[in-house]
């Protein structure tokens, strides 16, 4: 059974990517399933840190991205979700090519979600573990 409250395509949200953070880090969703939410990012030059590693931000990043779509296709029309707090482990470092981040409900509950988002490589090999709590709020523009 779906949790999607919104239908939606994923050209449909890439192009809502557009002059966001998200493009700027290249990220493109991928797959809608019927309970997770997925997107991919390159990792090149652009997102590294010092070391020529995948910089924690960039993981970040992806994984609020991922997971704050996701809340949004969970929610309804008159309302807005809005992040509270993310964390994150960073498993194992990336020096180059593409890592996925697949956004799975911990909670979704009428004024909150959690989400556990895993990012991991073409190797399913754990990069990095992130949960993003959010907060689900009345949209008063409505």
């Amino acid at each position: 059974m779906s949790i999607w409250k919104r239908h939606t395509t994923l050209s449909t949200l890439n192009a809502l990517s557009k002059n966001t953070m998200a493009a700027i880090l290249q990220i493109e969703f991928t797959e809608i399933g019927d309970r997770y939410l997925k997107a991919t990012m390159p990792v090149t030059n652009n997102v590294h840190q010092p070391y020529g590693l995948l910089h924690g931000g960039a993981s970040a990043a992806l994984a609020e991205t991922v997971g704050s779509v996701a809340s949004w296709l969970s929610i309804e029309e008159n309302q807005w979700c809005v992040g509270m707090e993310i964390n994150a482990n960073h498993i194992k470092a990336k020096r180059n090519g593409i890592v996925s981040a697949i956004a799975t409900p911990l909670h979704l509950g009428a004024s909150s979600h959690v989400w556990d988002i895993k990012i991991v490589d073409e190797k399913e090999h754990l990069i990095c573990v992130s949960r993003l709590t959010v907060a689900v709020i009345k949209n008063k523009n409505q």
